[in-house]
């Protein structure tokens, strides 16, 4: 939470090391040989919310398990049900993220407002970090339920849905938003419960999930990257004896012929395509020449 209330002040510059130290963290411990001893590939997504719209940042990884030896020559599965250590994960995951984090305030890169500004000050900065260094960070880790086509629809549901679906919208009126929201603290059966907030605090929650403009909430790494995933790919599939899909062919379309014009029976021609809720804009009007300019 205290390292969560910095980031809403710097957005793009923590969201990234999240990202940053969050996949470092996967691939140096995949790539002992005491543990993996393999380079893997991962999709990492951003969340920044909880359930209840708060502002929660963490990062989901889908990995497969398994992943190229250090010479690209074998596959080297991971043990059923079980990827790395997830002690092992955290202690890194937070020397990684705390070095940087203390690395971005030396380079003069965050800034502090509000009730945070005190932390400007060096001292103040490093004392405000102290208990966090001595906690435990958590990473947790599970293997899918089910095969390919189950992690896929589970990390659908979140690539780009922001905060919250409308389906766990339950009403809107004079009293507020109303939505349903998962509390974890609960035991599973009675997680599901029901929240009513003021239109303006719904408001407030939902924009502390608006990304800074440009920035990237899923990206890749490893096997995986962009500059490398054809070839990764391709030689996993080898090493694996898995002769990929071909996509199917996409017949090309027909050209379509506009109707005639019902007035001179000329050919139409589309200029431009209007969203329903739009109106074209008319013709400019022809200025009078016996008055000044508008």
């Amino acid at each position: 939470a205290r390292i969560a209330d910095i980031a809403l002040q710097n957005k793009a510059v923590l969201y990234a090391l999240l990202f940053q130290a969050a996949s470092e963290t996967m691939m140096t411990i995949a790539a002992d040989p005491r543990h993996l001893g393999a380079r893997i590939g991962i999709t990492a997504v951003l969340h920044s919310w909880g359930s209840a719209l708060t502002h929660h940042p963490h990062v989901h990884m889908i990995v497969p398990g398994g992943g190229l030896s250090p010479d690209g020559q074998r596959w080297i599965s991971s043990r059923p049900a079980f990827l790395l250590p997830v002690r092992v994960l955290g202690k890194l995951f937070r020397r990684l993220f705390l070095t940087r984090l203390r690395a971005l305030f030396d380079a003069d890169r965050l800034v502090f407002r509000g009730h945070l500004a005190p932390l400007a000050e060096r001292r103040a900065f490093l004392r405000y970090l102290a208990p966090v260094r001595s906690r435990r960070w958590v990473v947790y880790a599970k293997p899918p339920f089910a095969g390919p086509k189950a992690v896929l629809a589970y990390l659908s549901r979140y690539t780009h849905r922001v905060a919250i679906s409308n389906r766990r919208l339950l009403a809107f009126n004079e009293n507020g938003v109303t939505f349903r929201y998962k509390d974890y603290r609960r035991d599973t059966a009675h997680q599901q419960q029901v929240m009513t907030l003021a239109t303006d605090e719904f408001i407030r929650r939902f924009m502390l999930h608006v990304l800074p403009r440009g920035f990237h909430r899923i990206r890749h790494y490893g096997l995986l990257a962009s500059s490398s995933r054809k070839a990764s790919l391709a030689r996993v599939r080898e090493l694996l004896n898995v002769i990929s899909t071909p996509a199917p062919e996409v017949p090309e379309a027909e050209p379509v012929t506009p109707p005639p014009c019902p007035c001179c029976g000329g050919p139409m021609v589309v200029i431009q395509i209007l969203p329903r809720w739009c109106q074209p804009r008319g013709p400019p009007q022809a200025s009078d020449p016996t008055k000044g300019s508008p």
